[in-house]
């Protein structure tokens, strides 16, 4: 269900939760905003390198609509993480959001544009498997589905990418140098915002999958088609995105923006929106997806749609 059809505030029943959930609730919100810090290249870098909008109005840009994306998509995702391991005690959800914010900041350290979303994935399971000293206690259909997309995103990104520069080159054949890179200044702040919705709709969901397990084993309420997710939860996930991305990864949008390829605003707008698709696919079917993985996908492809030569493969293979 959308938003809008599943209000349902008032329903975490934060005065029956003890200390130590509310401390690990602010700790995945915290984890939230670092996911929004780290990935914010993903939703800027082009705007910003094809010098379409400035680093700060880009930022404001793509925090604007992570945030708005809680109104546009259901919560499929939320639903997928939350289903993946069985025993997601305080331990488990501890050990897994630890190990999540450390390698996100790692990546953010070394600029490197990595997945939040595998980070999270991995980190749950791994923990999961450990306290159980066993692989019975991962749901292998949402685990599958989470570590399908770590080949699928990337490869579905360049696709996308790589078929919107062929339709973008073929329809404009005719235009001027000019009057295509003005059409196209205009057409990446759209371009920019769709990617951002998609983002947002996607990323900020990880996070209530996983405070959704943690409040489950706390208080025995499970949260899915009959029980909408507390809508006070859904809010603060994406706020705490929102914010994220305002203080923004900026060591990363470098690598993404300039050093992979050299866009052009045409570019920018193939790669974003093709990208954006490939989300917006993913989030439909319920699939946490690495936004970077695609984007950087996007962005190899709309490079090889220019000529080979122009990706820098010494970059993307860092990436990969």
């Amino acid at each position: 269900m959308h938003f809008f059809e599943s209000l349902n505030f008032g329903s975490l029943g934060g005065l029956n939760l003890s200390l130590a959930v509310w401390l690990l609730i602010l700790v995945a919100l915290l984890f939230d905003f670092l996911n929004g810090f780290h990935d914010a290249a993903n939703s800027v870098a082009t705007v910003v390198s094809t010098r379409v909008l400035s680093p700060r109005t880009a930022i404001l840009w793509a925090a604007f609509f992570n945030f708005v994306a809680f109104a546009f998509f259901p919560l499929n995702v939320s639903h997928t993480v939350s289903g993946t391991v069985t025993n997601a005690d305080q331990t488990v959800i501890a050990a897994t959001l630890l190990a999540a914010c450390a390698w996100n900041l790692l990546t953010w350290y070394l600029a490197l544009p990595t997945s939040s979303t595998h980070a999270l994935i991995g980190a749950l399971a791994g923990a999961a498997v450990t306290k159980a000293a066993s692989f019975e206690v991962l749901n292998w259909a949402p685990v599958s589905k989470a570590m399908a997309f770590v080949f699928i995103s990337p490869l579905l990104g360049l696709l996308f990418g790589l078929l919107f520069a062929i339709a973008v080159a073929w329809i404009f054949r005719s235009s001027t140098p000019r009057g295509v890179d003005r059409l196209f200044r205009q057409g990446q702040l759209l371009s920019a915002a769709w990617f951002s919705l998609n983002h947002g709709g996607n990323d900020a969901q990880k996070t209530m999958g996983i405070i959704a397990l943690l409040v489950t084993q706390a208080t025995g309420q499970e949260y899915g088609a009959g029980h909408p997710m507390p809508t006070e939860l859904v809010l603060a996930c994406y706020v705490a995105i929102g914010l994220g991305t305002m203080f923004g990864g900026w060591r990363i949008v470098k690598t993404m923006g300039q050093k992979i390829i050299a866009l052009r605003p045409v570019d920018g707008f193939c790669a974003e929106t093709g990208a954006g698709m490939a989300v917006a696919l993913a989030t439909a079917i319920g699939s946490p997806v690495s936004t970077t993985h695609t984007i950087t996908g996007a962005i190899l492809g709309v490079g090889a749609m220019k000529r080979f030569s122009a990706v820098r493969r010494g970059v993307a293979g860092r990436v990969v």
